[in-house]
């Protein structure tokens, strides 16, 4: 007789998550689907660094003071670990809403705006939300079906909504928003100092060789040299020159609590002349929040469990059916989990969903096959008595 077997397959809920980010080291790495920028970042800052300390530091350590490539080597670490964890962070992907939770907010849509005659427009979808005693318009994604909370913008890149975005910054492969931008500010804090000071004591270096032996002899004798900025031929450099006006202007935008999305668009200066509630008119309050503010939980459960059945019919030489398995084990394998987004959603959308109700829990339950009379086998007169079922019950459910 052939028993029908429920199994349950694990899988990680980040292997579900829709969007356009690629994940590694079994979810714990997020990032954009386009690395190849980034790759070349690191090709630029490690070559750079590496040509300095191969030619210039060793020779500034001996005549100035060792001080200078271990004070080097603390920059060149913080500004890759910096990289690294903006890189790989989640920048703060907001979770989409489930098909409950979109029907609902489709209903309550419907239910303000009421029915739009056919032909005309329907009204934008927007909710106002008040925030020191200014009015902030919350934006539908058509995507996320998610009415996005304050300050939160959709990617087109990465596909998905951005808690306080920024920008997307290709050069890190990832998303800036809530979750990484105080790391991304350092990174590009750091990597201005250092490309500073390795553009400084390129100079020095010229200059003391130079007094040695000459101009020309130095640059024959030090091909990094050679390539270094102050003569405008390192070419691997130079694409870093502009980050410290990139430095600058992020200094600018969090001394007043602004993102790169909101200077673009203007939304608190120019026609809307409407003053930033985000702003606490301190640039020290400014900072403190942007840059030292308690940083949130991922609401993307990324490496939580998710369970999928899969059904196997397997042939058992005994009597004995499937009613006589452990209630238990059956009602363990009866009820499914509910999905990754399900388990994502409540934190970031907030009082959008309060009236979304869960949904159904599926169960599976092993069906009887039928004998040519109709009756399950289990009610065949068989070695061992077991309780006759009759037609109409149907499958026993746990």
């Amino acid at each position: 007789m052939s028993v029908m077997v429920v199994r349950k397959k694990a899988m990680r809920k980040w292997e579900k998550l829709p969007g356009r980010n690629t994940f590694c080291c079994d979810g714990r790495i997020m990032m954009a689907r386009q690395k190849g920028i980034f790759y070349l970042t690191l090709f630029l800052i490690l070559g750079t660094c590496a040509l300095f300390f191969a030619f210039e530091c060793r020779y500034l350590a001996v005549q100035l003071s060792p001080a200078i490539p271990v004070f080097a080597v603390v920059l060149f670490l913080f500004a890759m670990a910096m990289l690294l964890r903006t890189s790989f962070s989640d920048p703060g992907v907001i979770p989409r809403a489930l098909p409950d939770e979109a029907a609902f907010i489709e209903m309550e849509i419907e239910a303000t705006n009421g029915t739009v005659p056919q032909g005309q427009r329907p009204p934008p979808r927007i909710k106002n939300f008040q925030i020191n005693n200014q009015i902030v318009k919350l934006k539908y994604c058509y995507t996320c079906k998610i009415f996005r909370p304050p300050r939160a913008s959709h990617c087109s890149i990465c596909d998905n909504c951005v808690e306080r975005f920024d920008h997307h910054c290709p050069w890190v492969g990832n998303c800036v928003g809530k979750r990484n931008y105080r790391y991304f500010y350092l990174f590009i804090l750091s990597l201005s100092l250092l490309t500073i000071y390795i553009f400084t004591f390129n100079i020095v270096y010229v200059a003391l060789k130079s007094l040695k032996i000459g101009f020309l002899n130095t640059l024959k004798e030090t091909p990094g040299t050679y390539l270094s900025p102050p003569h405008g031929a390192y070419l691997p450099f130079r694409p870093l020159c502009p980050v410290v006006g990139l430095t600058g202007f992020h200094t600018f935008l969090v001394a007043l609590n602004q993102t790169t999305n909101e200077d673009i668009k203007g939304a608190w200066t120019g026609k809307n002349r409407v003053q930033n509630p985000y702003s606490h008119g301190n640039i020290v309050k400014n900072c403190c929040e942007v840059l030292c503010g308690p940083l949130p939980p991922s609401v993307l459960d990324r490496r939580g469990i998710l369970q999928q059945e899969e059904s196997s019919a397997q042939g058992d030489s005994s009597t004995r059916g499937p009613s006589t398995q452990e209630p238990g084990a059956l009602e363990k394998s009866s009820t499914q989990e509910p999905g990754a987004a399900q388990v994502l959603s409540a934190q970031a959308v907030g009082s959008t969903r309060e009236g979304s109700s869960s949904p159904t829990r599926q169960s599976a339950v092993p069906m009887l096959p039928l004998s040519p009379t109709g009756m399950p086998e289990e009610t065949q007169p068989s070695a061992v008595e077991l309780p006759a079922q009759t037609r109409d019950d149907g499958p026993t459910e746990h």
